[in-house]
């Protein structure tokens, strides 16, 4: 029983990294009905940022607030200049040029610098030291990343339930015709969608330099994959279901790595397997998720 508890909680920690990246898809697709592909390479581009800050010397936290707001920043203006003249046209399109994105942020990650690996210096975001607990190891960095997290969420939830500005942006995702009728700016209410999911993706993106150093150009795409199977698993358009969904699939890949060690079944090989096994078996069996509501139309 302590190994499992052992092994739950490291799965809670990296479940937190699935789910802070499958928070921002669900924004994303909750402002614009469109699932981001580009949200990962958009991650790997801000973090890279927030290297190049630490390495001219400005301090982990310092560059780590700044690199949120560049993220913001580029998130609104991506909305604005990219995915603005195709508003109102085909998912398809919008959804290509998601692809395209991700290619093109790709590409310029590896461009920029140079496709090598790198490191943050040791002044990691969270002590990496431990607290025994019964026997089980939980690590403070994980403890701290699974935090911010759940702050995240919580932060969300009063923005969106408690503010003119959430209410806004809720609207605008629900009604954009009502929306505009009572005034409700929605082409920048879409665009501070785009920012806040940015935002948050660069979170998601810091936290695993941190907790999988080292920094690669590729780091972020099997957490895309995971993030989107997280994101099905919770509800596409629940941003706790989101989390509940990240947290659920970091434990049960996490337990597959467990019996790997045991059986030698060479399991860790399958867990993007996984991940594809599980928003396929949601797709099939619950397509709005665990906490998603499906919407019923008459016609």
């Amino acid at each position: 029983m302590t190994e499992f508890a052992q092994q739950v909680v490291a799965g809670l920690a990296s479940g937190s990294i699935y789910a802070t990246l499958a928070l921002a898809i669900v924004i994303i697709y909750r402002s614009t009905g469109v699932v981001n592909f580009a949200q990962g390479e958009l991650a790997t581009f801000t973090t890279f940022i927030a290297w190049t800050l630490v390495d001219h010397g400005v301090g982990y936290w310092g560059a780590f607030a700044l690199t949120v707001l560049i993220a913001f920043a580029a998130g609104v203006a991506l909305e604005r200049v990219v995915v603005r003249p195709v508003e109102g046209g085909p998912v398809l399109t919008v959804v290509m040029l998601t692809i395209g994105l991700f290619i093109l942020l790709g590409g310029l990650s590896n461009w920029i610098w140079k496709a090598e690996v790198r490191s943050f210096p040791p002044n990691r975001p969270f002590p990496t030291s431990t607290w025994d607990l019964g026997g089980v190891a939980i690590s403070k960095q994980d403890l701290g990343i699974l935090g911010v997290t759940l702050g995240l969420v919580v932060l969300l939830y009063l923005l969106f339930q408690y503010t003119k500005l959430g209410l806004a942006l809720r609207a605008a995702a629900l009604n954009p015709a009502a929306s505009r009728l009572v005034g409700v700016r929605v082409g920048w209410m879409l665009a501070l969608g785009w920012g806040l999911a940015a935002a948050i993706g660069a979170v998601a993106g810091l936290f695993t330099a941190a907790a999988s150093p080292p920094l690669d150009p590729n780091m972020m795409r099997p957490i895309l994959i995971y993030a989107f199977a997280a994101a099905v698993l919770g509800g596409l358009e629940s941003p706790i279901g989101a989390i509940v969904g990240g947290l659920a699939l970091g434990v049960l890949l996490n337990l597959v790595v467990t019996y790997d060690t045991h059986l030698h079944l060479e399991l860790d090989r399958l867990r993007l397997p996984i991940a594809f096994l599980v928003i396929l078996t949601v797709l099939l069996v619950r397509p709005a998720g665990l906490l998603g509501r499906a919407v019923v139309r008459r016609v």
